[in-house]
């Protein structure tokens, strides 16, 4: 993960066919409905171009992780005014080792399942992820809890390989 507060040369954010995003295919599998990725956009930040699927049907809402707030701030400016992005947010975390995150839409839900649903996913692609948990992950939860951490702290994988259901990975299984 990079730490620094700027990046290096212009900030150019562009938009091109949901199809050429690198997570498409993930997304494209455990969606229950994916007839929503007509209205999605690629998110071309450098070279890496990441979907950001609007609201619609089952889904109630979305988000992209981010390294640097700067790229967060510019990504919510390609958005704005988007159909499918209401409410568009930029989700700051203190934490130098975690990521910011664009959000659109309504607030999560707690719980996995709820989450699932709330982002659109299949219940095929609930269960599996749930199938997936492995019991440390429900320990690591209660940890945090405990210690007062930042929900953020869930956010480290997404900016690599967005997680299901996001990002709760770190709530403990009810």
């Amino acid at each position: 993960m990079l730490t620094a507060t700027t990046a290096p040369g212009p900030l150019v954010v562009t938009t091109r066919p949901p199809h050429e995003a690198y997570d498409y295919p993930y997304f494209h599998a455990r969606l229950a409905d994916t007839t929503i990725l007509k209205h999605a956009v690629a998110i071309q930040v450098f070279r890496a171009p990441l979907l950001a699927i609007p609201v619609g049907g089952s889904r109630r809402g979305g988000y992209i992780s981010v390294d640097l707030l700067t790229i967060g701030l510019a990504i919510r400016q390609v958005l704005d005014g988007r159909p499918g992005f209401p409410d568009l947010r930029v989700r700051w975390c203190p934490y130098r080792d975690t990521c910011h995150v664009v959000e659109w839409g309504s607030e999560p839900p707690d719980g996995d399942v709820e989450r699932g649903r709330f982002y659109g996913y299949s219940d095929h692609a609930i269960a599996d992820f749930l199938a997936q948990r492995r019991p440390a992950d429900r320990v690591i939860t209660r940890t945090r809890r405990l210690i007062g951490e930042s929900t953020c702290a869930a956010q480290r994988d997404d900016a690599v390989r967005p997680t299901l259901p996001p990002p709760s990975i770190w709530e403990a299984h009810r």
